[in-house]
């Protein structure tokens, strides 16, 4: 297994192993967007996405990923795609309810994240595109956003939720479910907590067929979110954990737990 080596530089943890450098980004606020409106009514049109979404994502693969249909994507619904996120791009968000923003961030960094696939396809995994997570891709309210910002400077410090790990999706095979139904002030939380059930009850998120426990990278990279030790992260996946995985972690932690290696997949998240 890897073994890494992890260094705090300019507010991003940089993590070396033998298969290269992945810069996790640490939450870090942007305090303009903090701002909401708590009597706001106005509703987000998702639409769009959500047709997008049930048209292309495939949930019954065998390997049970939710997989993307990129070549499969007509000039017409491509058209429809970026017509929706510039739509986006329109929307005064700081003037929205706090949960109608937290839908519209986590769909809007799903869209763009389909989208700069799209752009660039073929290819094997998101990391042959240079700087996805860098490069400005969206301005909203006069801010150019990178996919990073919105992660880690607007959904992570603002909402304090891990589950948020769980629905932004990084386009690869080892990321969380890209959920084939969009965002909504109504439905984000139940979606939320069905994201963290499908990833942790999978192997990439919990795998126990091995001699010693696979977790997946981003309870490594992350791990301030999930309380950082391996007793916090297994508590926080005991919550969603069924069946033999529920088993095997409690089994995990009454043995002392022991060491983890963590792991994560990059190929894209196509059929």
């Amino acid at each position: 297994m890897t073994k890494w080596k992890a260094y705090l530089w300019a507010g991003v943890l940089v993590i070396f192993g033998v298969t290269g450098l992945f810069a996790a980004p640490q939450a870090e606020l942007w305090p303009r967007w903090q701002a909401h409106n708590p009597q706001s009514q106005v509703q987000v049109d998702h639409r769009a996405w959500d047709r997008f979404l049930q048209t292309y994502v495939d949930t019954n693969h065998p390997s049970g990923v939710h997989v993307v249909r990129y070549p499969q994507v007509s000039t017409q619904d491509r058209l429809a795609l970026e017509g929706y996120i510039e739509s986006l791009e329109s929307i005064e968000v700081s003037n929205l309810a706090k949960e109608e923003q937290l839908a519209y961030w986590v769909n809007m960094y799903n869209a763009v994240t389909v989208d700069l696939i799209l752009e660039n396809y073929p290819l094997e995994s998101i990391r042959d595109i240079r700087r996805p997570w860098d490069t400005a891709l969206v301005r909203v309210e006069n801010e150019e956003l990178t996919l990073n910002d919105i992660e880690h400077r607007i959904l992570r410090p603002i909402w304090n939720d891990p589950r948020i790990h769980y629905v932004v999706n990084c386009a690869s095979s080892g990321c969380p479910n890209l959920q084939n139904r969009a965002f909504t002030r109504a439905n984000w939380d139940e979606m939320f907590t069905q994201a963290a059930i499908q990833y942790i009850n999978h192997p990439r998120g919990a795998n126990f067929t091995g001699r010693q426990p696979v977790f997946s990278s981003i309870y490594d990279w992350y791990g301030v979110d999930f309380g950082n030790t391996v007793p916090s992260v297994v508590a926080h996946m005991k919550q969603y954990a069924q069946g033999s995985t529920l088993d095997q972690l409690l089994a995990f932690e009454s043995g002392g737990y022991g060491r983890v290696r963590y792991e994560y997949d990059w190929t894209l998240n196509a059929p």
